[in-house]
């Protein structure tokens, strides 16, 4: 986890002190922003759970959002994040939801948007989303630098919201 440790692990113990949950909507990040907040010891105080949410059948199966509900949202955008961070909060009942969505690369996706495109939201006592854009098609290093940035995000959400 190399970078990620030090700060989910500052959030997993923000998160505990405040006895708060955390809910996991991650798509091109793929699994990463989970397994760095469930590698604090004492995960289970906070995160209630998350899934790697890649495809329009992960969409409709595990968020339960059917097409109706994103006609006029696209992929990788805020308001798709926003839906899904807010989708995932609600169903396993958490004080936060987090959720990415994005293009990791070496091409862009089939909307237009480049390789290292993601739309990070947070949806709980504070909502936020916001657009990374790395500028490079390495997929793993924008795998790893979505995760970075969606963690970095609650941490400042969850700074605002005391």
């Amino acid at each position: 986890m190399n970078e990620l440790d030090s700060l989910a692990a500052s959030l997993g113990a923000l998160l505990k002190e405040r006895k708060e949950t955390i809910a996991v909507a991650e798509s091109s990040a793929g699994g990463l922003i989970c397994a760095a907040l469930l590698a604090v010891p004492g995960a289970s105080a906070y995160f209630l759970g998350g899934g790697v949410i890649y495809t329009q059948a992960a969409r409709r199966a595990l968020l339960r959002v059917p097409d109706e509900s994103v006609k006029g949202i696209r992929s990788s955008t805020e308001a798709y994040a926003l839906l899904k961070a807010r989708t995932i909060r609600e169903l396993l009942g958490a004080t936060w939801g987090l959720a990415e969505t994005g293009a990791t690369g070496p091409t862009g996706n089939h909307y237009g948007d480049s390789a290292g495109h993601a739309c990070l939201a947070v949806a709980g006592p504070v909502e936020r989303a916001i657009t990374l854009e790395t500028g490079h098609g390495d997929r793993e290093k924008n795998m790893w630098a979505f995760a970075k940035r969606a963690l970095e995000l609650l941490e400042t959400s969850l700074g605002k919201s005391r």
